[in-house]
């Protein structure tokens, strides 16, 4: 039997080209390797917008639409919402029982969200307690693999203590899960600092070719290249990384290169060649993208299949976590 990976994405809104680079295109290759559960996380959504819900339906949708158009296949892996499976929040509770609120407070991520992010209220106790939701998606299908990059994979170190200390207390219910490293290429925003949508420098996966073609003409390159005729270090070039993440013509890759380097070639022509093959690889990926946004029955099918398969599998473990615990079967 194929191995399960479980891996999920907060519905913020649309995907950009750092998701389709990063994360989805591991995912894409792992549907025909793996037996893949990928969940739009609401819920974890919730914990940072509480205030103001009045986009999750439309995030969650959005985030929907882009899966589906650049390949996941609701054939091939089980694509669905955090909140259309109750027993996410149920084991949730169970593990919160369990987990020591040390171990929480010295969470490396927590502690960088609470002195960065200065407009949202984060002191909530659900807030603290992410990880602990983050442990639960994964334990509840029983998940071996999961999809990190290499910065992230001390994340699931709390999730496989959680693990630990779930079976020394109820026995062995759980396996630990193990990360799968995937490569993630460095995918500058417009303004050279990472893709994100909270620097509002992100080129979006469905945002229009004129769009595009804007974000990209106005796009930060080599700050000491001031002239067409001064020559320039592609290597400081955030337009150059997006080069070299999409562009996989060599050769054309070797004279933009050059001709960089030797003022033989200006900004604008470099950027026209990388809107050329960005175009090539978004243009289906928006048609199928189109396709779906015109049916909106076809997408609530998606989510709906998608949830019966999770539930199916959730519910099994939920069981053994009742058994396990002492409570009384249902």
């Amino acid at each position: 039997m194929k191995k399960r990976v479980f891996s999920g994405m907060r519905p913020t809104g649309r995907l950009h080209l750092g998701h389709l680079a990063g994360a989805l295109s591991n995912w894409i290759r792992f549907q025909d390797e793996y037996d893949c559960f990928y969940c739009i996380v609401d819920w974890h959504a919730m914990m940072s917008d509480y205030s103001d819900t009045r986009f999750m339906k439309d995030n969650c949708r959005e985030v929907l639409l882009d899966w589906l158009g650049v390949g996941l296949d609701p054939d091939r892996s089980t694509l669905f919402l955090q909140s259309h499976v109750p027993h996410h929040a149920e084991l949730h509770l169970a593990l919160s029982m369990i987990t020591p609120l040390g171990w929480l407070e010295r969470c490396p991520t927590y502690k960088d969200q609470i002195l960065n992010i200065q407009n949202k209220d984060l002191s909530t106790y659900a807030f603290l307690g992410y990880p602990v939701l983050m442990a639960g998606d994964i334990m509840l299908y029983k998940a071996e693999l999961v999809p990190v990059g290499e910065d992230q994979s001390a994340h699931l170190e709390l999730t496989r203590e959680v693990v630990r200390r779930f079976n020394h207390f109820f026995g062995e219910v759980f396996q630990e899960p193990q990360t799968i490293l995937t490569k993630t290429p460095k995918i500058p925003g417009t303004d050279g600092r990472k893709m994100s949508k909270s620097y509002g420098n992100a080129i979006n996966i469905a945002d229009d070719p004129e769009e595009i073609w804007e974000k990209l003409r106005t796009m930060v390159t080599d700050t000491a290249r001031e002239r067409r005729s001064d020559p320039g270090n592609p290597d400081k070039c955030p337009v150059w990384d997006l080069h070299k993440a999409f562009n996989q013509d060599m050769e054309q890759r070797a004279f933009i290169d050059k001709g960089c380097r030797t003022a033989g070639i200006g900004c604008i022509e470099c950027k026209q060649a990388l809107y050329s093959h960005l175009m090539a690889i978004l243009e289906p990926i928006q048609s199928r993208r189109r396709a779906f946004e015109a049916n909106e029955e076809d997408l609530l099918e998606v989510l709906k299949k998608g949830a019966m398969k999770a539930e199916k599998v959730s519910e099994v473990t939920i069981e053994e976590v009742i058994k396990a615990i002492g409570f009384i079967s249902r």
